[in-house]
């Protein structure tokens, strides 16, 4: 197993080398100018990052598909911008960010530049280069290589490949995962939670996964692989941290799904599995392991379902739910833990309503618990748990508007936007309602109001 690998990493990384490397001439553009196609073909709501069956397909063909004319259809990049103002319904007493008040913030969020699309008929993928404007930092997000073909078996279509990315679920096609699951941006002004899952996102962005994936009959998806956490100087090129801690052994991952499509609309299940053995985290880029690693064991279900219809009405339906074992032996030896053995759960469902691929309406749930520790989950002023329990709850209400982004929109296929409202409202967080964090502040407190303006060009 070491030496295949030590092959599949070496082969990854030469793969990320030739995306990165290929010229502008070499067909790496932006997905609507290469394939020819409105972004509504793709995403519902004519933006993204909710993808239709055709979107699926286009991700899981590895970004190859084309059909573009003209110069267009060769440019290799797309700007994405996000500005934002974030008011809870109580300032946190202390500054939101550095440069930022405690309430009340207008913000802009992040600048993206992507590379995507096409390289060859087999290789393709996006690179996401982002500079947050909460913390003026530079860094690597969210990044997928595909290489891949397709096979004749019988009269069915089975299309194999490869894939290289920067964390558990940035490759999934499935909304429902956590990479591109709802809400799909959010406030980084605003306090979040204490704790979820390690697959809920932990190792997105800091590490590298290698996984060949299997699709037959555009219905079954078979996906199984390894993630590794980066070194401390990648981690520092990157703008990244451990987050957790540093895997001490390649980290599996593994993902099934199955999906029906019919008369304009689809369904699908499916499962996900991570299992890692983790140094916990000293520093932001330096990990330990010599008191004991921390291993969580992830297990999810999820499903979707999407009425596309002929534009005018849509209606999407995701749910996830995860539980995640945790044998803390670090943590506990250490007295970062009370105990060895924890467990934590997620659950998380969303439903959203699209008019006329323009005005939107979503409705999201997410509730969070575990097994109680003092120690893992101490009281803290905002951030703590006063009973040391990681038990949240939140409804998010979102409203959306996007004026661009259909065939016959001004500027397609350059100009796109969305502007929303979202509102969060937390009946429990930190294990509590009221005086939930020991230091007299209630989960109502956080209840946050987030405008945001999105435009991708």
């Amino acid at each position: 197993m070491g030496v295949a690998l030590r092959r599949l990493t070496v082969l990854a990384v030469a793969l990320l080398g030739a995306a990165l490397a290929v010229t502008p001439a070499r067909a790496i553009p932006a997905f609507a100018q290469q394939t020819g196609q409105p972004c509504t073909a793709c995403h519902v709501g004519a933006f993204g990052p909710v993808l239709t069956p055709y979107g699926r397909a286009f991700k899981i063909g590895g970004y190859t598909t084309t059909g573009g004319e003209g110069w267009a259809s060769h440019l290799p990049v797309s700007l994405m911008l996000l500005g934002s103002y974030t008011n809870t319904n109580q300032g946190q007493g202390m500054p939101a960010a550095q440069h930022y008040g405690a309430n009340g913030n207008f913000a802009m969020d992040q600048i993206s530049l992507f590379i995507a699309g096409r390289v060859t008929d087999w290789l393709g993928g996006m690179v996401q280069l982002t500079f947050d404007g909460i913390t003026s930092q530079s860094k690597l997000d969210n990044t997928d290589i595909k290489a891949t073909t397709s096979f004749d078996v019988g009269d069915t279509d089975l299309r194999v490949g490869m894939d290289v990315n920067n964390g558990p679920t940035v490759q999934d096609p499935y909304n429902s995962s956590y990479a591109w699951g709802f809400p799909y941006v959010a406030s980084a002004l605003a306090p979040v939670p204490i704790s979820g899952p390690l697959i809920t996102g932990a190792l997105i962005g800091n590490t590298i996964g290698t996984t060949l994936y299997a699709w037959y009959d555009r219905a079954l998806y078979l996906e199984g692989g390894f993630y590794n956490t980066y070194g401390p100087s990648l981690l520092k090129y990157t703008g990244t941290s451990y987050g957790p801690g540093s895997t001490g052994s390649p980290a599996p991952y593994a993902r099934v799904a199955y999906e029906w499509d019919w008369n304009n609309q689809s369904l699908y299940v499916g499962g996900l599995f991570l299992y890692a053995n983790i140094n916990p985290a000293t520093g932001e880029r330096t990990a330990d392991g010599s008191m004991g690693q921390n291993r969580y064991t992830d297990y999810a279900i999820d499903g979707g379902y999407q009425f596309l219809g002929d534009g005018t009405h849509t209606l999407t339906a995701y749910a996830i739910q995860a539980w995640e074992s945790q044998n803390l032996i670090g943590a506990f030896n250490t007295g970062a833990a009370s105990q060895g053995n924890n467990n934590l759960n997620q659950f998380r469902a969303t439903l959203t309503y699209f008019y006329q691929q323009t005005y939107g309406a979503s409705i999201g749930y997410q509730q969070t618990w575990g097994k109680a520790d003092p120690l893992l989950y101490p009281a803290a002023p905002l951030t703590g748990s006063a009973n040391g329990k990681p038990n949240s709850k939140a409804i998010i209400l979102q409203a959306d508007w996007v004026p661009f982004g259909k065939a016959d929109s001004w500027g397609a296929p350059f100009v796109n936007m969305r502007f929303g409202v979202q509102y969060v409202l937390y009946p429990q967080f930190n294990g509590g309602t009221t005086n939930y964090d020991g230091y007299g502040r209630n989960a109502s407190a956080n209840n946050t109001l987030y405008l945001f303006a999105w435009w991708i060009f």
